[in-house]
């Protein structure tokens, strides 16, 4: 499992292992606020390069390898 930093992760470039429409490159575009300033941020915004539909997604997810990987592949 790698090890990812929720504060360093907008901008970043990650590839579907399984793409869906054709959906294979991504890029977290913005944090989600937390719904109480108190919590930490833990959703983010990640754009297909493609389609550029915006979906929402908690930063653990990331971790997955049997779904994403890191960078453009």
């Amino acid at each position: 499992m790698r090890r990812l930093n929720p504060k360093k992760l907008v901008l970043s470039k990650w590839t579907a292992v399984k793409p869906v429409n054709r959906e294979l490159h991504f890029l977290v575009r913005a944090v989600v606020p937390p719904e109480s300033p108190e919590l930490p941020s833990e959703q983010f915004e990640l754009e297909a390069v493609h389609s550029g539909r915006v979906q929402i997604i908690h930063w653990r997810d990331l971790q997955d390898e049997g779904q994403w990987l890191q960078g453009w592949k």
